[in-house]
Order: structure tokens, then C-alpha cells, then sequence
């Protein structure tokens, strides 16, 4: 649990709670908890956030992953300052109508928040209710029965801290593999548990194998030093996030020859050995990648997109929105220089 509440029963700062669930979307607690600091630090209010700049906020996100979710959050802090006057409102309707926030993060926020009697249902909780109530329906098509029965549980009171005891049951004792049910305060009331099948719910349908994309990245570097980068567009997957100018990620290899058709500047271009592969929600990318270096006068290629690329010292790569694969090209491509 990430540490914005104060003490048992107390509310917490909704711009707090808002800004965690987000991150905690499909992330790690201990991934989230430096980047949550970092942006508390950087944005403490929700108008300071929504203030920022678009491409600062990417910056700050890059290496979390799933980037749509830093895109959401800057678009709701500006509705939030822009509709609400900078304050959150308290109510699921009104939450759900907010850019990124769904029906999970809205009960979050108005349970924790504001003490509404509502329930919200992640992962942890879904797990948690499927074994108290022995449901053998598969997922994802049991959640909405999930839900509703975890709606039976929220109490009047202090709902806040009912939802985040669920969660940190979920997390730590009622765990996906090998649940320590001795220790667990609802073992007595846990059907699943009375017909031994705790270990193997929540069901799952076995999951699609993801397809494989293939492409080719140009890691440029300057006899200055610098590093050549491109932004890439504005729309779909990464959008607005740096990097490493590359072909298109297409279903098989293209041939050498055709790479370098559009690799972003004229070189003696070599092939760095071995691939760089990422694994992104629904497909998996296998990069070759190719280096060059190149005299500080070059001049980019005109299929380069050159408005959207830039050259960057490699000492201020760091600061650049960069997503974890193009960090992984950068890393491979200089770990070899």
C-alpha cells in the first residue's frame, strides 16, 4: 500500500489516492513507489499537474509502462482543475466521467477518499471474493458477478479501510499461488476453502499466445556525443514518447537491404549482435539493431521525419520520455560500442 493515508479511518487526499491507483494499474507496488515520490515532489497538487506540460509528464512516466495511463492522468487533472474547480469530485457517476478513470479506480477513490460505501474491485479483491464465495465461473467473464458480490461486503462505515484491508488481503495472505488460509481472518466463512479448491480459483481461460513483430532500430551517435532521437506520433501505441528512429514493427524480418532504405542519416551503418526483445501486452518485439557514427555536421535522411527528431547528449538521455524498450535498444546498442 503506498503511504498517502495517515491512520486508520482518516481520509485520505483524493488527488493522492487518484495519482496511485493509476500507477498501480497493472504495476508492482515496488515499481510504482519511486515514480509516485518522484511525481508528488515534482506536481504536490493536482493543478500543479495539470499545469505541467505534456511531454514533462511523459518523461517522468517513462519506465513505468503502459503510457496511456501518464496521457489519461495529465488530461484528468485538467479536467479536474478545468470542471471541478481543482477539487475531486466525490461521487462513482461523476468520477467515472473523468479521462482514464473507470469503475474501479472511481470506487477507490470514493471509498478511500470520501468514505462512500461503495466497493472497488481489483485483482487482489477479485481473487479474495471468488474463494469466499466458491465462484467457478471462469474469468474475465466472472467479474461483474465479482463485483456485485463484493458490493454485499462494503459496509456503511469506514468503507475506505474495508477496501484497502481486502486489498492487503488479497495481497498477502489470500495470494494467487499457495494462499496461507491459517492465517486468514475469513478461513471459517470461506467456501472454497471448506471444499478445498482455494488453490485453483479464481479460474482462468488459458491465455492467447501473443504474436511476434519483428523491425529494425538506428542508434545514430554523433562524434559529439549525442545520441539521435525521434518522437514518435501523437496517436497509438507509445504515442508522443522518444526514440530510437526504427523501421516499422511488421509480422517478419525484412531484409537488410531494405532497412537501411530508411535508416535516419548516412553512415557506415553495423549490425550490433543479438536482438533486443520486449514483450508488450499483446504482442511480443524483436529489434535488430544497427549503430553508426557519424560527423557532427550530418545531415538526417529526408524519410527521417526530421521535425520530430532530435539529437540528445547521451548524459541527458535519462531525462528523456524514453519507454523501457527503447532504453533496452540504447542500453544494447552502446553496451557493444
Amino acid at each position: 500500500m503506498l503511504p498517502w493515508r495517515s491512520a486508520p479511518g482518516n481520509l485520505a487526499d483524493a488527488y493522492r489516492v487518484w495519482l496511485s491507483e493509476i500507477m498501480l494499474q497493472q504495476t508492482t507496488v515496488k515499481a510504482v513507489i519511486p515514480f509516485y515520490e518522484a511525481f508528488l515532489a515534482r506536481w504536490p497538487t493536482v493543478a500543479a499537474l495539470a499545469a505541467a506540460d505534456i511531454d514533462d509528464v511523459l518523461a517522468a512516466w517513462a519506465g513505468l509502462g503502459y503510457y496511456s495511463r501518464a496521457r489519461n492522468l495529465h488530461a484528468c487533472a485538467q479536467a479536474v482543475v478545468g470542471q471541478h474547480g481543482g477539487r475531486f469530485p466525490a461521487t462513482e457517476a461523476e468520477l467515472l466521467m473523468l479521462p482514464g478513470i473507470g469503475p474501479y479506480t472511481a470506487a477507490a477513490i470514493a471509498a478511500i477518499a470520501f468514505g462512500k460505501a461503495t466497493a472497488p474491485v481489483d485483482g487482489n479483491i477479485e481473487r479474495v471474493v471468488s474463494r469466499l464465495f466458491a465462484v467457478e465461473q471462469a474469468m474475465p467473464a466472472a467479474k461483474p458477478h465479482l463485483r456485485k458480490l463484493a458490493a454485499t461486503l462494503a459496509p456503511a462505515r469506514r468503507a475506505g479501510d474495508f477496501a484497502q484491508a481486502m486489498m492487503d488481503l488479497g495481497a498477502t495472505i489470500c495470494t494467487p499461488k499457495r494462499p496461507s488460509c491459517l492465517m486468514c481472518p475469513l478461513s471459517s466463512q470461506c467456501a472454497a476453502r471448506a471444499q478445498g479448491i482455494e488453490a485453483t480459483l479464481p479460474r482462468r481461460l488459458a491465455k492467447k499466445q501473443r504474436p511476434n513483430r519483428f523491425g529494425v532500430a538506428f542508434l545514430a551517435l554523433r562524434e559529439d556525443g549525442q545520441v539521435l532521437l525521434r518522437q514518435r506520433p501523437h496517436t497509438g501505441l507509445l504515442a508522443r514518447m522518444m526514440e530510437i528512429p526504427s523501421t516499422d514493427w511488421l509480422d517478419d524480418w525484412m531484409s537488410a537491404d531494405e532497412a537501411m532504405r530508411v535508416a535516419p542519416v548516412r553512415g557506415d551503418w553495423w549490425p550490433v549482435p543479438s536482438s533486443v526483445v520486449h514483450v508488450f501486452t499483446h504482442f511480443k518485439l524483436e529489434l535488430m539493431v544497427y549503430r553508426t557514427v557519424v560527423p557532427v555536421d550530418a545531415a538526417l535522411t529526408f524519410w527521417a521525419d526530421s521535425p520530430r527528431c532530435k539529437w540528445v547528449p547521451r548524459r541527458d538521455l535519462y531525462a528523456q520520455a524514453l519507454p523501457s524498450v527503447m532504453r533496452k535498444v540504447i542500453a544494447h546498442a552502446l553496451t557493444e560500442s
